[in-house]
């Protein structure tokens, strides 16, 4: 009997830690499944916008960074799926254990309804039954016979329900692992698919590369020129929050030279609400890729040369709009000498700039929503792409907006 109880508690602790680990790599998995599927859908982003024939005339600049964009999403793409299709191996090992478990305990469970099938059957007979009743010395006895006839009964029909529920899992596990092969071979196939395309991509990137060093000269003319507009960019963007902080805390009378805004309570409230968003604020356009992250980072041809983007740069469609991330107010509109239109809102004592806008759709002092549209997007007429320029700063400290936005 002990014996009987302590592999009954055994396979309970089986059971239950089996569970716990299958519903955690479901979970693991519907995680790899979402990333996997973003990623293939910002491919098909950057192929659509940064590929398309219309941009095939922009400068070898732009070619080179919108391969260098596929090409390390690819590469994500690749690790996930093999993550995926790893995790799909470990379920599938799971699988083939239980389902040699489950047909171990069926063998055994047919066995013990044979043997019990066979006692019924040599027992079966009603004067068996009754004369087994009939032959108790007092009434307690042969009660208690019935109860054990009646217990006998039920026990037989549990094996028999047993040997169902068992068959039906072996089912449900052999499907289950049928499914799971194919999964794997799909995502094999992907990945096999994934690997060939980066490899053309690597191809395409090492073939611009030598173009490139047989017209340095030229490479190197427009990366400088890239970086002089950059810098008058961000030059006047910095100009522009110390100047709204100076006028911003000289009407409060507190003191001009200050780098911090003075906050009222609305304006602490409104900044500690923005602040408590991190990390889940909307894009500032509605659909699009990131072209250029945020930070310093090494030219691809030569390592020297280092690029730095103060915010982020994304590629939308033509005619898209630049809307508000979180509500606030409009504090200045830009107009860079030679360049295009901006917008600085103020959420608190957090700003965000919105440049490379053709139209303006709010002007200073206006109170502005979530998601509220702010101007249109202006599109290069040499080469056709649409880019807007976004920037986040607190008070006049830069900050990386891919820290903020939702999934940028």
């Amino acid at each position: 009997m002990k014996g009987k109880i302590s592999y009954s508690i055994y396979c309970l602790i089986v059971i239950f830690f089996t569970s716990v680990g299958s519903h955690a790599q479901t979970s693991e998995q519907k995680v790899l499944e979402a990333k996997r599927e973003r990623l293939q859908k910002e491919i098909k982003e950057i192929n659509r916008l940064l590929f398309a024939e219309r941009k095939e005339k922009g400068t070898v600049l732009d070619q080179m960074e919108a391969l260098d964009n596929r090409i390390n999403v690819r590469q994500e793409l690749i690790q996930v799926t093999n993550q995926q299709s790893n995790l799909l191996n470990r379920q599938i090992n799971v699988n083939i254990r239980n389902i040699s478990k489950l047909r171990e305990d069926l063998k055994i469970l047919k066995e013990d309804y044979a043997e019990l099938i066979q006692k019924t059957y040599q027992n079966k007979s009603q004067s068996n039954r009754l004369m087994f009743l009939l032959s108790a010395e007092n009434f307690y006895q042969a009660f208690k016979r019935l109860q054990y006839m009646q217990q006998y009964a039920k026990h037989r029909k549990k094996q028999g329900e047993g040997i169902v529920k068992k068959t039906e899992e072996l089912k449900t596990l052999n499907q289950d692992l049928v499914r799971q092969r194919k999964e794997k071979d799909q995502l094999i196939a992907e990945n096999q698919k994934a690997k060939a395309d980066l490899s053309k991509e690597i191809e395409s990137q090492r073939n611009l590369l030598t173009s490139i060093k047989q017209n340095e000269a030229k490479y190197t003319a427009a990366i400088a020129e890239k970086q002089k507009e950059a810098r008058k960019i961000d030059r006047e963007i910095e100009r522009m929050i110390k100047s709204a902080i100076a006028s911003s805390n000289k009407s409060s009378g507190k003191s001009t030279s200050s780098a911090t805004f003075a906050l009222t309570p609305e304006a602490k409230l409104l900044a500690d609400n923005f602040s408590s968003n991190k990390g889940r604020l909307i894009w500032p356009v509605e659909k699009g890729v990131k072209s250029q992250g945020y930070g310093v980072y090494a030219d691809k041809l030569y390592p020297g040369i280092k690029h730095r983007n103060n915010g982020v740069t994304i590629t939308t469609d033509a005619g898209s709009k630049a809307r508000a991330i979180f509500e606030g107010e409009v504090i200045a509109i830009l107009t860079v000498p030679g360049g295009n239109k901006g917008v600085q809102i103020k959420h608190g004592n957090y700003i965000s700039t919105y440049y490379n806008l053709s139209n303006l759709y709010v002007k200073k002092g206006d109170k502005v929503a979530v998601k509220e549209v702010l101007g249109e997007i202006n599109t290069n007429r040499l080469d056709g792409t649409t880019k807007l320029k976004f920037y986040l700063y607190k008070d006049s400290n830069r900050l990386n907006p891919e820290d903020w936005i939702y999934q940028l």
